[in-house]
């Protein structure tokens, strides 16, 4: 008896277990993939974040500013539903991509916006806390101290991703094999986005003062968005899975 698999030469490897393994995202479709993939999560960073804006400020426009004074728990209620709605529609663009090769896709929405949004939680809290050591200081920061403070903040919001990469993972180890570094890809995109966003300001003298703020801002939303969609979708193509296509012959 010879057993015989239908998977192209270089795509299959044997696991310390005997069982045949093949790639998540085949060889052939890996550029079209990586395209596909990039390209939708820059569309959903642009037009969550444009629809998120618009939805919150709608909602603090239909509330009366007497309630908003009164209760400020309204605010904070009206910026947790725009981040809602930016995480979905964000997540969703990734799926639509995703759906091809992932059966349980909408489970990947669902870990990502939760991841997403507890991660964006996690940071701004030890931000703000950390922002409140250095304010509680009484004094004018030495270059050493923003260097640390700086550092700190950054090191939380890298650190922060291990939430997202958490739970993204706990539907990757359904579908794949040895997908455990996934719990740190976020926390590497967070940083290669620290990093380049800080290259960024480094250039600012370079830009018009007239037009310097806006351009950084879009210039770091533009680096944010294509850094989540590069890094995943490479990380996506180095994913194994358990392949069951071996056929029997004689």
């Amino acid at each position: 008896m010879q057993t015989q698999s239908n998977i192209p030469s270089g795509e299959a490897s044997i696991s310390s277990n005997g069982k045949l393994q093949r790639l998540l995202i085949p060889r052939s479709q890996r550029r079209k993939f990586f395209l596909q993939f990039t390209v939708m999560t820059f569309t959903g960073w642009v037009v969550g974040g444009i629809t998120s804006i618009a939805l919150e400020k709608y909602l603090l426009q239909t509330l009366p500013p007497a309630v908003l004074q009164q209760q400020p728990s309204w605010y904070g209620l009206v910026k947790f539903i725009s981040s809602v709605v930016f995480a979905i529609i964000f997540a969703a663009d990734q799926a639509l991509v995703l759906r091809r090769y992932l059966s349980a896709w909408w489970l990947w929405v669902l870990v990502t916006s939760i991841g997403w949004l507890v991660a964006n939680h996690v940071s701004t809290a030890w931000i703000n806390y950390i922002s409140s050591i250095a304010d509680s200081l009484n004094k004018t920061l030495s270059f050493e101290d923003v260097i640390f403070f700086g550092g700190l903040s950054t090191l939380s919001y890298v650190l922060s991703g291990i939430w997202l990469g958490f739970l993204q993972w706990l539907v990757l180890r359904w579908h794949t094999v040895g997908a455990w570094w996934w719990n740190f890809l976020p926390s590497f995109s967070y940083l290669c986005i620290s990093i380049f966003v800080w290259l960024l300001s480094c250039l600012q003298d370079l830009i018009p003062e007239v037009s310097r703020a806006q351009i950084l801002y879009l210039s770091g939303q533009a680096l944010t968005a294509i850094i989540l969609g590069v890094i995943p979708a490479i990380g996506f193509c180095r994913l194994k899975i358990y392949s069951h296509r071996i056929i029997a012959s004689k």
